[in-house]
């Protein structure tokens, strides 16, 4: 303990060494309230949207209780959808910061409806969003250059590496001691912020654990890395100028330059290319015969086969019945698109084996449920509500039952 209390004095004279503590202290405290801050907004964005809802129903229920239109209830109710962010989501924002968490959605066709909601800013979405994955992916490997690109060199050019090695009982033991102190302060800097994060947001202490290990296998990839390039003998500005060049290479140019080749290798069309499909074959059924968009939705519903046959009137069953055909229309290219992601995000995360930038990243933002899995999962239980959503209204529209006041009380609810 004397030779490390000792060793830590040695380093916090160097103002470089406790400028890089301190920074990356910060860093890692600014990362992590910022996360943190937007999670806390995004559970109010969320927990706002449901009194609103409950309000909006509330007016339309007076308005339909009139009629007892149940295709009046089902056009004109707008239903909430929401993926409320998980416990560790502050530390890896992930597709959270561009992918849409809260969708309503009416009892009409879907696809229209889910794949509008994918747009964004991309000149927004490109900076990315400053959180702790980012602090540890990216900023992280620069503090362990600063730290540990003269750490043999420094002493060297300074004349005291011969007098070290002839005063110290062991050599290995004077440089194994420097490392894991420079190793184990700069895993304080980034961890200690994390844990109270992880503590305040209830994060379960196996995924904290999961993740704290994470870093430190980060934190041991680039010490190997500067120690490699130490072992060469260079002077200290070659070691860093070195050093520099991997990361830019590591952390930068090959993970864009894989990323181009994996989206020209699994090419994904535009989610709006499935929405215009679909409308193209909703608006398609003004045009036709009203017998044959019910024979095409009794083909696939023949639950609904022996509802009364339409008249010359007009009738939300058949509305509702053109809007189903619309969606199962473009089934098959949901299901390419679907799978065509799932093939590029699977490629990606291939990538992660090669490249640990790249990796980290995808195994923080799966442990934070902000990963392209995520936002497939959250797709699946918007589909699955939908569905419950339809046959609710079905049960109405197929059997000419009234729908009052009292009715929107029974129609299902999400739940996260």
């Amino acid at each position: 303990m004397i030779l490390i209390a000792h060793e830590l004095r040695l380093l916090l004279r160097s103002r470089m060494a406790a400028l890089s503590l301190l920074l990356v202290t910060l860093l890692s405290l600014a990362a992590v309230g910022a996360g943190m801050a937007e999670v806390a907004r995004q559970h109010d964005v969320i927990a706002r949207i449901q009194p609103k809802q409950a309000q909006d129903i509330a007016s339309i229920a007076q308005w339909v209780d009139r009629d007892k239109d149940a295709g009046s209830a089902a056009y004109y109710s707008f239903h909430a959808t929401w993926d409320a962010p998980a416990p560790l989501a502050f530390a890896a924002l992930g597709l959270r910061d561009v992918a849409p968490y809260i969708l309503r959605v009416r009892a009409l066709g879907l696809e229209a409806q889910l794949y509008d909601g994918e747009a964004f800013n991309p000149e927004l979405a490109l900076p990315g969003r400053f959180d702790f994955s980012f602090v540890l992916i990216y900023l992280t490997p620069l503090f362990v250059i600063a730290l540990f690109h003269d750490l043999v060199s420094g002493e060297r050019e300074a004349g005291r590496l011969h007098m070290l090695d002839a005063l110290a009982a062991s050599r290995s033991h004077l440089w194994a001691r420097r490392v894991v102190l420079r190793g184990g302060l700069l895993f304080l800097a980034l961890g200690l912020p994390l844990s109270i994060g992880a503590i305040l947001s209830h994060v379960p202490i196996t995924t904290l654990l999961t993740v704290l290990a994470l870093v430190a296998l980060y934190l041991a990839f680039w010490i190997g890395v500067t120690l490699l390039i130490g072992r060469l003998r260079w002077s200290s500005v070659a070691n860093a100028a070195t050093l520099a060049g991997l990361w830019l290479v590591l952390t930068l140019i090959l993970p864009t330059v894989a990323n181009v080749a994996i989206n020209r290798a699994v090419p994904v069309g535009q989610g709006v290319e499935i929405s215009l499909a679909q409308r193209e074959a909703v608006n398609r059924a003004w045009d036709i015969p009203r017998e044959d968009t019910m024979r095409a939705f009794y083909a696939n519903h023949p639950e609904w086969k022996d509802s009364p046959p339409l008249t010359s009137a007009f009738h939300y069953k058949w509305y509702l019945a053109f809007h189903q055909v619309g969606d199962e229309s473009v089934a098959g290219k949901v299901a390419a698109y679907r799978h065509a992601i799932e093939a590029r995000d699977a490629a990606a995360h291939s990538l992660g084996w090669l490249l640990p930038s790249v990796g980290v990243q995808a195994v923080l933002a799966r442990l934070a449920d902000t990963d392209m899995q995520a936002q497939l999962a959250y797709q699946d239980r918007i589909r699955a509500f939908h569905a419950r959503l339809r046959t609710f209204y079905y049960g109405y529209l197929f059997t000419d039952k009234p729908f009052g006041k009292v009715d929107f009380d029974k129609v299902p609810k999400f739940e996260d």
